[in-house]
């Protein structure tokens, strides 16, 4: 065909169909959602202290504390690109990795925040949360209300790109999980992803001891400030632990399951175990902002071990993916 044939196709080539109206409420109502969190931001970087206690080392701000005020403002703005990708018609052709990278990290730092603030929130209403004198004791650090506010936020963002992210990628990338998981992966994915059970049931185990109440392997002041919320989110990050090595283990075995399932828990569970191990770990390394003792041996060694899940999941749900490309 020559370049003048070539040009013409694409010229007559009938253009993306345009979202429909559900989306593009869906994408306001995300937008709209992250606006709290990046005034707020916006704020501390300009040098007021709303929702900040009197007392609170956020009143204080050094180097660090600055550049995790903007690294997170730019995270959370980077929600209306997506939105805007998730929207248009043009977004339909964006490079695959250079928007599913970003929905995997939204995936995974946002479901955890889904999952385990309902939680919280319900064991505070019947009266199962922190020690009131426990909690009155502490040195404060932000106003009750703020909690609220962005974790709310964060819950309606989660939902909103879900509900715009599944039609996308229905529409362009549909035909990698239509029918069922097929043929067993290479032997050697069938090694990582067993690597990726194991080491979710590792985490996941050490998570439930502390979601249960245990203490040991936390440092003192993390026992002390130990409760039935803070178990919540332990038994979060166990969860999604064990999802990303059922996922895993079950993209890697094939037969004749559903392939939608297995990629749904194995993205799900890799990006939670990932970015949050990556991120907490990342924060527990830098410097205290309160000075503090900082987290302990056993506690980075958990964040190592959701990172090692979910990169060993990350990697066996692309197998699963080319291989679907291949096929």
């Amino acid at each position: 065909m020559s370049t003048r044939a070539v040009r013409t196709a694409y010229a007559t080539r009938p253009p993306a169909p345009a979202p429909g109206a559900g989306r593009g409420i869906l994408g306001a109502v995300a937008i709209a959602a992250t606006v709290p969190y990046l005034a707020l931001k916006t704020a501390w970087l300009s040098g007021s202290r709303i929702g900040i206690p009197d007392g609170s080392v956020l009143l204080e701000p050094g180097p660090v504390l600055i550049a995790a005020n903007s690294v997170t403002l730019a995270m959370d703005a980077s929600v209306i690109l997506l939105v805007v990708v998730l929207t248009r018609p043009w977004g339909i052709r964006v490079p695959a990795w250079l928007l599913a990278v970003p929905v995997f990290v939204a995936t995974g730092l946002l479901t955890p925040i889904i999952t385990a603030f309902p939680g919280q929130l319900l064991i505070r209403a019947l009266g199962f949360g922190a020690d009131p004198a426990a909690a009155a004791a502490r040195e404060p650090f932000l106003d009750p209300w703020v909690f609220n506010v962005v974790y709310g936020g964060f819950m309606v963002q989660g939902l909103a790109l879900a509900g715009l992210f599944v039609p996308y990628a229905r529409e362009r990338w549909g035909r990698r999980w239509q029918g069922v998981t097929g043929e067993r992966l290479p032997s050697s994915t069938g090694v990582v992803a067993a690597a990726a059970a194991a080491a979710g049931l590792a985490v996941a185990a050490v998570h439930a001891y502390w979601a249960f109440g245990g203490t040991a392997g936390l440092g003192a002041e993390q026992a002390a400030a130990h409760s039935a919320q803070t178990g919540v989110v332990s038994a979060v990050h166990g969860m999604c632990a064990i999802v990303a090595g059922a996922g895993a283990l079950l993209l890697a075995r094939g037969g004749g399951l559903r392939a939608r399932w297995p990629l749904a828990l194995a993205w799900v569970g890799a990006g939670a175990a990932l970015t949050w191990g990556a991120w907490m770990l990342t924060a527990s390394l830098g410097p205290q902002l309160d000075g503090g003792e900082g987290p302990s041996s056993a506690v980075l060694l958990a964040y190592a071990g959701q990172m090692i899940t979910g990169s060993l999941a990350a990697t066996v749900l692309t197998r699963f993916l080319i291989s679907r490309r291949e096929g």
